[in-house]
């Protein structure tokens, strides 16, 4: 079953584009921000906004998938803010929400200049 991964929740299968629909469909009926999630975004040198948090999650891309996520179903969503700001958010979409498990910008050190892929020489 490659390309294939489990919601631990409820035995139901998805694909890995799947994922990403669930996300979107989920983050225009609500965002609910986790408490870690509004502590990264609010650290004064990230200051990430509610607004560009939303428009990553509906208009970025998947770059992770993390099925086995202990919070659930979750990936990591990429995207550039309408300010030009590349964000990353992690993410969990619920049946009623998407839970925003953290939102930061990505190291240079450890991403390419895309913010999509980790780069080779980094754990």
């Amino acid at each position: 079953m490659s390309g294939f991964s489990s919601q631990c929740t409820n035995v139901v299968w998805f694909d890995l584009g799947m994922i990403q629909e669930r996300v979107r469909e989920t983050a225009a009926r609500k965002l609910l921000f986790l408490p870690h999630a509004i502590r990264q975004m609010n650290k004064p040198e990230r200051m990430i906004s509610p607004t560009e948090v939303q428009e990553v999650v509906l208009q970025g891309e998947m770059s992770e998938d993390y099925p086995e996520d202990a919070r659930g179903h979750s990936c990591l969503m990429v995207g550039q803010t309408s300010q030009g700001r590349t964000i990353h958010v992690v993410c969990s979409p619920k049946e009623e929400y998407l839970a925003i498990i953290t939102a930061y910008i990505p190291d240079a050190a450890e991403w390419d200049e895309t913010g999509r892929q980790r780069r080779k020489d980094t754990p």
